[in-house]
């Protein structure tokens, strides 16, 4: 990004993925917490983005606190003046980090290492998507970066020009679900011999060329699933999910919330695994009663995952592909 600010303007509209319904889920833990006189009433915004989604929770709960991670520095400086300019500032920490530290972020910064909400929205944001530059979009032709912090690890570019060409395999069909993983590895490991990629415009003509012609007729772009993959292999999307569920749940107060929406299979696999063992009983399925200690941590607030309106996918048409879980602490975590 070379230090340049984008263009804030094009943001202004900007509508978070199931605004109302993550209020729904979400307020019962917010105002029980504040009902109950709680001095410290802390959601973790564990993927800030532009601040949509906590912009509206601070203006529909006056005692809630936000602490706002992003990985990306020009996602938190356009939230954090979309927050000055909505006189909410004062009310939130931007916090520069990948959500996986989720766990050292609230320890810092709340005295009880325990909050009442944490909600993470996964995949990449308007702020990466539309700005060109990122090379995040197989839409445009731009540096093939894909880094959601572009300050750090390795870009895309990277990836596809030193990767052997069975962990490009690997990745397209791991992240990707791409069905003809080893085609397209193969063409670009005989591509890059001939020149190194650097932009995207290649790499998705590239991928056209290797797709069967009949394949490439239906489903969209041909190449959404290859940027898919390797942009979580970048920004090792995946693991840190698996890293970062499990130590959000353990920081919820008794009470407490949580409500996660991915964009893909991948992401929704992990969180259900995450939470699901929780839910039940650990008391042994002979036993006429439940043993003390021994109750479901948690309980499911959505049956299954929860999927948009076709209302709410004409006003915003990201939300397509969300899916929403849901889930509320209803003891202390086991010793």
């Amino acid at each position: 990004m070379g230090g340049q600010h984008t263009d804030d303007s094009e943001f202004v509209g900007h509508v978070p993925v199931l605004v109302r319904r993550v209020d729904e889920l979400l307020a019962p833990a917010i105002k029980a917490a504040t009902s109950s006189g709680a001095r410290d009433v802390v959601l973790v915004d564990a993927t800030l983005g532009m601040g949509g989604h906590t912009l509206a929770l601070l203006s529909a709960h006056a005692g809630l606190r936000v602490i706002g991670i992003d990985r990306d520095p020009e996602a938190l400086r356009i939230a954090g003046e979309r927050l000055q300019t909505a006189g909410m500032a004062g009310r939130v920490e931007l916090v520069h980090a990948v959500y996986d530290r989720i766990g050292e972020v609230i320890a810092e910064r709340v005295g009880s290492g325990l909050v009442r909400a944490v909600l993470f929205d996964l995949g990449v944001s308007s702020v990466q998507l539309d700005v060109p530059n990122r090379g995040f979009s197989y839409a445009h032709d731009a540096p093939l970066d894909m880094r959601m912090d572009p300050t750090v690890g390795i870009s895309a570019a990277e990836v596809v020009n030193t990767y052997p060409g069975a962990e490009l395999t690997r990745i397209l069909r791991e992240y990707g679900e791409e069905r003809f993983a080893g085609r397209i590895a193969s063409a670009v490991v005989a591509e890059r011999a001939r020149q190194p990629f650097t932009t995207s415009a290649r790499l998705v003509e590239l991928v056209r060329a290797a797709i069967p012609a009949a394949t490439r007729r239906t489903g969209g772009n041909p190449a959404k699933r290859t940027f898919q993959a390797l942009r979580i292999e970048v920004n090792d999307e995946l693991g840190a999910l698996r890293r970062a569920i499990p130590v959000a749940l353990q920081h919820l107060s008794v009470a407490g919330r949580i409500v996660v929406m991915s964009y893909q299979s991948l992401e929704d696999r992990i969180v259900k695994r995450a939470i699901a063992p929780l839910t039940v009983s650990t008391s042994p399925l002979d036993l006429p009663v439940e043993l003390a200690g021994h109750e479901p941590e948690f309980a499911w607030l959505t049956r299954g995952a929860e999927t948009p309106t076709e209302q709410e996918i004409q006003a915003n048409p990201r939300a397509a592909s969300a899916r929403l879980r849901a889930a509320q602490r209803t003891r202390e975590a086991a010793s």
